[in-house]
């Protein structure tokens, strides 16, 4: 149960992005490839940052949140230390894909003589899936720490479980 929430999330947003490469449809000729690019780059740039920025400050939180269960006087079970893993885990690779964003997008992109055949496709492809990807991962990393804190508050909260 606590993986499928992650794996469902993560599935949508990549079947999102898939739906929205089919409706952009081919890419024909290296112009629309770069016109492509330079549409992806502005949005990019934000979100790639907001990502890296989102990752970085999880990644702290969740050292936080490993030294708080470590004082307190309840017992967490391994699962708990599992869960801070996971999500310590996303959130890294959640980091090192927006940072290879972020420099996929600030690659020249113009109309240059010595650049290879089915550059700018390729180029266009590489950065769409990164986009998707970085965003499936930052989903996939929400979910598990919201698991993660109502599994932590589950243990401290007397009574019922939340």
């Amino acid at each position: 149960m606590k993986h499928l929430a992650v794996i469902l999330t993560t599935g949508l947003i990549i079947l999102i992005g898939i739906g929205a490469r089919f409706a952009i449809g081919n890419v024909y000729s290296e112009a629309e490839a770069t016109n492509l690019i330079q549409s992806l780059t502005q949005t990019g740039l934000y979100l790639g940052s907001a990502i890296a920025g989102a990752s970085a400050t999880t990644l702290a939180l969740m050292l936080t949140l490993l030294g708080l269960t470590n004082q307190t006087k309840t017992d967490f079970d391994s699962d708990v230390y599992r869960s801070i893993s996971q999500v310590a885990w996303l959130s890294t690779i959640s980091l090192v894909g927006a940072v290879i964003l972020l420099l996929m997008l600030v690659l020249p992109v113009g109309e240059f003589d010595q650049m290879p055949d089915g550059w700018y496709r390729l180029m266009y492809e590489v950065v769409f899936a990164l986009t998707v990807f970085v965003c499936a991962l930052l989903t996939a990393t929400v979910v598990r720490l919201f698991m993660t804190i109502r599994h932590v508050i589950s243990q401290v909260t007397p009574g019922d479980e939340v």
